[in-house]
């Protein structure tokens, strides 16, 4: 039976020039590489210049993702931007990205789900385009997290680093059950952990931007519980086997969470895209830089079946299961 369907025409990414490695934290905050790479597997992570925006970054994103595509910024008629970092409170940042382009139509949006922004922002524009409000898209997700990071906290700053990703999506009709294009996802919230990963500040509370709070042990596992049971509900949705599954790209948050769910999931480390240990946590940009990562060196190829998983604050998390 054919059907529209939203299909994946090209990725993107881009990282800060700054690196800042283990061995440079361990002069600013008591820790040391062993330290942090024995129980993150992060090794260093990018930041981005001062006078660089959220917005700047996803547009370089964007425009790698649009030429991977071979599609013109005018054929773009929707953006929708994951971020936890935006350059301003409004107007929303994908306007930003959307001017910075030259797009004149069509709309663009912010979405936060922290880590799981770009799962969630992916799983918006598939609708949209399956129900035929809009064709083209551009879903990125990027962040300057580590504007909300407290460098004197060696639990949280050794974590995070920043970056955008992102994929061009456009409907395509007659589809048929075996093409390229998005087939599932699978995405939850549960407020009443939001304590256990967030900032404390905001708008309405304090009046500050604030910075992260992180309760790790607690986090790791409900991470590992709540990720596969969204990874088993897309699987169990489409009927797909997980060895089926060509690659899997997790949201890149600590080496240990992508062990743990690959092996709970029965998943071999070979099918496993990590670059945790290059980029760190880049929150909702970490999911598309990894992909960009795995398709830019010809891991992930076209027709390649991709699981994606992601935990964030909230807690919201989800999964997503794609053709390439």
């Amino acid at each position: 039976m054919s059907q529209r369907r939203s299909v994946v025409l090209g990725t993107g990414g881009y990282l800060p020039e700054r690196v800042l490695t283990n061995e440079d934290l361990a002069r600013m905050v008591e820790t040391s590489d062993e330290w942090i790479a024995a129980r993150t597997g992060i090794r260093q992570r990018h930041i981005a210049a001062e006078d660089q925006l959220t917005s700047d970054l996803a547009t370089r994103a964007a425009e790698s993702a649009l030429a991977a595509a071979g599609v013109e910024p005018s054929a773009i008629d929707l953006i929708i931007l994951a971020t936890t970092t935006p350059d301003r409170t409004f107007p929303a940042t994908a306007t930003a990205v959307q001017a910075k382009l030259g797009i004149a139509g069509g709309a663009a949006f912010d979405v936060q789900a922290v880590c799981s922004g770009f799962l969630f922002a992916l799983a918006t524009a598939d609708s949209m385009l399956r129900t035929g409000l809009f064709d083209t898209a551009l879903v990125l997700g990027a962040e300057t997290f580590t504007r909300i990071l407290d460098w004197s906290d060696r639990g949280t700053c050794v974590l995070f680093g920043d970056g955008a990703g992102g994929v061009v999506l456009q409907a395509q009709e007659d589809v048929q059950a075996g093409d390229r294009g998005i087939l599932a996802h699978h995405i939850r919230t549960d407020g009443t952990k939001g304590d256990l990963l967030h900032v404390d500040g905001g708008v309405s509370s304090t009046g500050t931007i604030g910075h992260v709070r992180m309760q790790g042990n607690q986090v790791f596992r409900h991470a590992v519980t709540n990720i596969s049971s969204a990874v088993e509900a897309v699987l169990g949705e489409t009927g797909v086997g997980i060895e089926e599954v060509d690659w899997f790209v997790p949201h890149q948050a600590n080496q240990r969470i992508l062990d743990g769910v690959a092996k709970r999931l029965k998943l071999k480390e070979s099918k496993v895209i990590s670059t945790v240990a290059g980029h760190g946590n880049t929150s909702a940009a970490s999911i598309p830089l990894a992909l960009w990562t795995a398709v830019s060196d010809g891991r992930i190829k076209p027709g390649d079946l991709v699981l994606s998983e992601a935990m964030g604050g909230g807690f919201s998390w989800g999964a997503t299961l794609l053709r390439l």
